[in-house]
Order: C-alpha cells, then sequence, then structure tokens
C-alpha cells in the first residue's frame, strides 16, 4: 500500500515557488484535481488537510505530475485513491462539468443521488463537501474494493446453460457471487487474474470448437477452430491466465492472455487440447470498464455438439 504520494509542487495555494519542490503526501488524506495555471508545468492540483479534525483548513498543492500519474501510484499494491467525474460540488454545478478528481477511498461516503438530467448518479461525501458525480454508487465501490485486493472476484453459483446445435457465440458463464468488472481506469500496470472453469463436453466427429477470451467486443485471446473428435459426457477444464503491461486508452494499454483448454476422454482415459496466447496492445483500453466475458463458438450446428459450465472461479493473483 502507498501511504505515501511523492510529486513535484510548483505553487502552494496562490504563491509560486521560486523553486520547484519535492513534496510527500500521506494518501489518507489528500484529494487529487486535474488543474492547470499559467504555470505550464502544472497538470494537478493536491488538496491537504494539515489538520484532520479542521474540515475547513486545506492547502492546495499545484504539482506537474498528471492525476492519473499520481492516481497509479496512490495505488501501487493497494486502493488507497478513487478517481471521480464532478458535475457539482455542495449542489453548485461546476464550469466546466466532468473534471477528473480522486478521494481517498478510506476516508470517504458515498450514496446513490441519480440526477438523469445533471449526470449525476452517485455523492461522495469528503470532509465537509459533497461531490456529486457522473459514476454510479455501485462502480465507485467496486472500484474502492478491487483495485489493489489480492483474492476471490467471482464465483459461478450455477451450470451455465448448454451451448448446443449452434453455430453462434455464446457465453460459457452464469451467474454468480462477486464481479466480473473493472471501472474505468481501475487498472494497474502489474495487476494479474486467473480464472478456472470446468464442465462437461460432447462432440460429433470431426467438429471444431473456438473458444474467446474478450471484454465486450475487445478479444483479449481467440483460440480460433480447433478440431475436436467424437467425445461424450467428456470433463474439460479451462485455465486463463492474463497480466495488465500497460494501461491507458486503446493503442496505449496492453494485455497478455494465456490459455489451456484440456478435455479427459472417458474411453481411454487420455487427455487433450490446445493451449493458446496473445498480447493485445491495439484494442484494450483502460479507461473504460471493461466486463469479462468467455464465449464458445461450434464450427456447426451438429445437434451432438454441446458444452456447459458446472464451475468458474475468477481470482486476481497479483
Amino acid at each position: 500500500m502507498a501511504n505515501q504520494l511523492q510529486a513535484t509542487v510548483y505553487q502552494i495555494d496562490g504563491s509560486p515557488l521560486d523553486t520547484p519542490v519535492s513534496i510527500s503526501f500521506l494518501t489518507s488524506d489528500i484529494m487529487i484535481k486535474e488543474a492547470t495555471l499559467p504555470i505550464a508545468a502544472v497538470n494537478a492540483a493536491i488538496f491537504y488537510y494539515p489538520n484532520p479534525s479542521n474540515k475547513l483548513q486545506d492547502q492546495v498543492f499545484y504539482v506537474s505530475e498528471t492525476l492519473s500519474s499520481l492516481l497509479t501510484a496512490a495505488n501501487a499494491g493497494s486502493i488507497t485513491q478513487v478517481q471521480a467525474t464532478v458535475i457539482a460540488i455542495n449542489q453548485d454545478p461546476q464550469l466546466p462539468a466532468g473534471v477528473q478528481y480522486t478521494f481517498p477511498a478510506n476516508n470517504i461516503a458515498i450514496r446513490e443521488n441519480v440526477d438523469a438530467a445533471a449526470g449525476i448518479n452517485a455523492d461522495i461525501q469528503y470532509k465537509n463537501k459533497v461531490y456529486s458525480v457522473a459514476e454510479t454508487e455501485n462502480a465507485l465501490v467496486i472500484e474502492a474494493n478491487i483495485i489493489g485486493y489480492i483474492g476471490g472476484l467471482f464465483a459461478q453459483t450455477g451450470n451455465s446453460v448448454p451451448i448446443s446445435g449452434t453455430t453462434t457465440e455464446t457465453t460459457l458463464i452464469n451467474g454468480g457471487v462477486g464481479t466480473l468488472s473493472v471501472p474505468a481506469n481501475g487498472f494497474s500496470v502489474g495487476d494479474s487474474f486467473r480464472g478456472d472453469f470446468g464442465g462437461v463436453l460432447s462432440t460429433a466427429n470431426n467438429q471444431t470448437i473456438r473458444i474467446r477470451i474478450k471484454s465486450g467486443s475487445v478479444v483479449f485471446v481467440d483460440s480460433g477452430a480447433q478440431t475436436i473428435n467424437n467425445v461424450s459426457n467428456n470433463v474439460w477444464s479451462l485455465s486463463i491466465d492474463f497480466t495488465v503491461r500497460q494501461i491507458g486508452a486503446a493503442g496505449t494499454a496492453s494485455i497478455v492472455t494465456l490459455a489451456t483448454f484440456n478435455y479427459a476422454k472417458t474411453v481411454n482415459g487420455t487427455v487433450e487440447g490446445f493451449s493458446f496466447n496473445t498480447v493485445n496492445n491495439t484494442t484494450f483500453d483502460t479507461t473504460i470498464n471493461n466486463t469479462l466475458d468467455v464465449t464458445v463458438q461450434w464450427g456447426s450446428a451438429n445437434a451432438g455438439n454441446s458444452i456447459y459450465s458446472d464451475i468458474f472461479i475468477l481470482n486476481k493473483i497479483y
């Protein structure tokens, strides 16, 4: 957990410094805002309360680091700051609307407040002010609880719907507990995940199966069409590992994914399968919400082709 956040300060409140200085801030008691000044080097403002019990007395430090880089540094290893799009403060609309802020995750209250006309979905209470934001309460809670978290994220609690007699790409995932989503700007470099599936598989002779791991229309890895021959009620498993290499918009962000699909043939006990991996550094985008999906597509609509999952567990491992 990043307890201290280092930044290069060019101005404090209204007083420019003769020479910029490096200052470290306690991450649990600062708020960060996108900001510009006539000083070209300034990209963000850090609001710091030197006396935590005095909610009215703050100091504003104008720094050269961007809000995005400060957020990444603050959340290294564990969540300390949550990002949100501020529309109004204490019911006063902000001009311009939509400025990005970050708030200390363990020092705020979040409540639902829907004003569709204004684009507001939640309020964040911090110190003596209420910040009305575009993000939903649920998305903010997910962001606060996932970034930097290591452990279980999702567990499927029922069999998926069998994918049979169709060539339509169809999800292998059924409902469960937890979440499959990471909100906008919720990833950090090095975030790594492991997904484990199991289920039952049958195919006619000389059939093909195609597995995609994706978020929306963005495919992280695609197995292509793989041949499977004449299996009946065989147990299968799919293991997926993926790591975020870079964060940012599409073209900057990068994720590497490796998957292994195996099935045990009941007729002779042999295990067959295939592996596939890809680096996506073109369409992966960490500035938007990402929701994991895993799909199967048969090469033919043969009624003998059927697959379903009865277990799926997703863990964050780093």
